[in-house]
């Protein structure tokens, strides 16, 4: 990303009239223990990202559903990133009023992206508070790591409002949410001993053939929370796991820096299985890339996608927040980046969360369940959660109890899914939470699950038990669909894209059916604890089920 030139003209704006942004629920930096460690400086330099309104969002929209449905003719006809940024590119007027407004406050180190609807600036603290009427700038620490961030609603002159999506940089926290954890489960004589790279391959019938060899395949794992691998635990993971099967040992490729310090046992977990069964293919990490303490990592991420071109086909990330602690226009805005990514054949993955349900508290004797983002974006494919039976043998699986399922409150039912949820709802009504629990034509998830339950890991060089989570899941669906990439790619065919469209008409061909067991829910007298269950078919726990590769292969390779 370079420097770009700012070019003005005169244009009047109205001195006294103000519209606000909040794109972050101001509690949560005191809900998530973030201590208040004093104002800052007014010279300290900050970076801000300014969102700008985008063209042609419908017609983006569009696209994507021709291109990710397989009955159309033009499925699989993905856009350039050149062609995407022709399309949503922002007007010239946009352009013009948001760059005049930052040189009137003295603005200029400024970057773009291709698409040209981001501006990532570099300004002091006191330019900052003048530009945005209400913010105020103050340091936060927690578990010794320190952010930047406003403790106040912003303002923007209406004038600018209107060609601005949200500036991000003020509000948004990293969650302490990581979709990863610790059970204490233990092992019997004469049984298996967990999860490893062979006891996946075995549960979902992949072959010691079954690896990449298409030279033009990639696959990617992003990282946000401070979270790190390091390269020679996955050199020794594979040498303890992967002996069975052709694999590589290392990352092709780091986006971002790498820090110091200890590896984080969910960046161990990510690169670690989807290069176990997306085995032997070109892999690449984005991490948390020149973090300032201003910036926020995931819309950092966001943005590369933007400026990149040949980007790894699949995507994996295992990072979320609760929908309601997140403004509408920031999700509808991140949702278009998802789009974006979805027409030019990139597929995203998102691990569904390990709180079932959820639950948020109303007021007295109130609740209702607690969808999460991304995981409740219709533009992306969630992965949730699974457990064998018998949790010392490879057998048929159940649901994972902490699995991350539900319906969003914000997205409405896309059309893709409509028939199958409506067939759960139907199929399961007497049994179903009241709703006043869920919306019932919102968006549901998950899409599709795996084993998330009792991991083998090597994190700082040790080798862990008993990791679990729907960051163990999405990695292992991830590396599958990358491997189904490569025989598209050999066959002249494009990459899957957007899996969902093509993923719902199937109706579960190509994957094992999770039929028992529920998640949890909230802890009231109305629902006790259980939030959905497992059902034929699609369901809001495990969503088609999880892969079967052969049948998997087969069902997707074709055109």
């Amino acid at each position: 990303m370079g420097t770009i030139l700012l070019f003005f003209i005169p244009l009047l704006f109205s001195p006294l009239v103000f519209s606000g942004f909040l794109e972050y629920d101001q509690d949560v930096l005191l809900s998530q223990d973030w201590t208040h460690a004093g104002r800052v400086d007014p010279s300290e330099l900050l970076e801000l990202t300014f969102a700008l309104k985008q063209q042609n969002i419908d017609l983006l929209g569009e696209t994507l559903s021709r291109v990710s449905d397989p009955d159309s003719a033009q499925y699989g006809k993905h856009l350039s990133l050149q062609e995407v940024a022709s399309l949503v590119r922002p007007s010239e007027l946009t352009q013009k009023v948001v760059q005049r407004w930052l040189q009137t406050h003295g603005i200029s180190n400024c970057r773009t992206v291709h698409t040209q609807d981001f501006l990532q600036c570099t300004m002091t603290a006191e330019v900052a508070e003048v530009l945005l009427p209400g913010s105020r700038f103050n340091r936060y620490i927690r578990e010794g790591q320190s952010i930047v961030r406003s403790s106040a609603p912003y303002s923007v002159h209406d004038d600018v409002h209107q060609h601005l999506d949200f500036v991000g940089g003020l509000h948004r926290v990293p969650p302490r949410e990581k979709y990863v954890n610790l059970k204490q489960t233990r092992s019997k004589a004469g049984v298996h001993l967990g999860v490893t790279p062979a006891i996946l391959r075995a549960r979902y019938n992949l072959t010691a053939a079954d690896v990449g060899s298409a030279q033009n395949n990639s696959q990617a794992v992003a990282q946000f929370l401070e979270q790190y691998y390091h390269p020679a635990d996955l050199a020794e993971f594979m040498n303890m796991f992967g002996r069975t099967f052709q694999h590589r040992s290392e990352v092709d490729r780091v986006v971002g820096t790498q820090g110091g310090g200890k590896a984080g046992l969910e960046a161990s977990l990510d690169i670690e299985y989807i290069m176990s069964t997306g085995a032997n293919i070109s892999t690449w990490v984005f991490t948390n890339p020149g973090r300032h303490e201003s910036q926020e990592p995931f819309l950092q991420w966001i943005v590369l996608l933007s400026n990149m071109t040949g980007l790894p086909w699949v995507h994996t990330i295992s990072y979320g927040d609760d929908e309601d602690s997140l403004s509408a226009a920031y999700m509808m805005r991140i949702n278009t980046e998802f789009m974006k990514a979805g027409v030019r054949g990139i597929s995203l993955l998102f691990a569904s969360g390990d709180s079932g349900a959820g639950c948020r508290h109303l007021g007295k004797d109130q609740n209702t369940f607690r969808p999460s983002f991304p995981a409740s974006s219709p533009y992306v494919t969630t992965v949730g959660g699974t457990s064998f039976k018998n949790p010392f043998k490879v057998t048929y699986e159940v649901t994972d109890y902490i699995s991350g399922g539900g319906f969003s409150n914000v997205f409405k039912m896309p059309d893709y899914q409509a028939s199958a949820v409506e067939g759960y709802l139907k199929s399961v009504k007497v049994t179903l939470p009241p709703q006043s629990y869920f919306n019932t034509s919102g968006r549901a998830y998950p899409d599709i699950a795996a084993l998330s339950d009792n991991y083998w890991v090597v994190s700082n060089r040790v080798p862990i038990p008993w990791v679990s989570g729907t960051s163990a899941s999405t990695p292992v669906v991830g590396g599958m669909l990358s491997l189904i990439n490569g025989q598209r790619l050999a066959k002249g065919l494009p990459a899957l894209g957007f899996l969902n469209p093509r993923l719902y008409k199937h109706k579960g061909q190509g994957l094992f059916d999770v039929t028992e067991g529920c998640h949890l829910g909230c802890l009231d007298e109305q629902v006790q604890g259980k939030g959905f269950c497992a059902a034929p078919s699609w369901d809001p726990v495990t969503g088609w089920g999880t892969p079967n590769y052969p049948a998997l292969l087969a069902a997707l390779q074709s055109e």
